[in-house]
């Protein structure tokens, strides 16, 4: 069972989101996170994939767009790190990658299928990584991070905005 990173892998950043982990064997979080998602966002009616909570704030379709997005971003920071490679990564800038990405253009059911892959991927990323991989440290967006950070940095960002789904778009 991965174990969850200590604090010295990781900039004081990153706190956060791995504190949203509950205890338990990530993969399995992970499943479980991708399957409450997919639920969440498949029973939603046309009139709430749409809604702001605010002016200039997401669309419900765009939150997941913007997971699907990061995602995809970490899972390959997840890899390059874990290889063994030293090349400082960069940061992205998620408003701009959730402005291009048109997801308001695209069917919600596409937009899941798409999130269930990504996560599908992720997973069996996470299980093929090496035990001595998962120490393994780099640079992205000018922060030091192990593997395994970014591996629960993964269920801590999922789990940050399926809160923020929860209280401020469908409570």
């Amino acid at each position: 069972m991965l174990k969850r990173p200590e604090q010295d892998e990781y900039a004081a950043y990153f706190d956060y989101y791995i504190g949203l982990v509950p205890e338990g064997d990530l993969q399995t979080i992970l499943t479980q996170q991708g399957e409450r998602q997919v639920a969440l966002f498949s029973s939603l009616a046309p009139e709430q994939i749409d809604y702001r909570y605010a002016p200039g704030k997401w669309t419900v379709k765009e939150v997941l767009g913007h997971l699907i997005d990061a995602e995809r971003i970490m899972s390959y920071r997840l890899l390059r790190i874990a290889r063994g490679d030293q090349t400082p990564l960069a940061g992205f800038d998620e408003n701009a990658f959730v402005e291009h990405g048109c997801f308001q253009r695209r069917d919600l059911s596409d937009l899941v299928e798409e999130y269930k892959a990504v996560r599908a991927s992720t997973i069996a990323q996470v299980r093929g990584i090496s035990p001595e991989a998962w120490l393994r440290t780099g640079l992205a967006n000018g922060n030091k991070l192990s593997a395994r950070t970014l591996a629960y940095v993964i269920a801590g960002h999922e789990a940050h905005h399926r809160t923020i789904l929860k209280d401020r778009y469908l409570g």
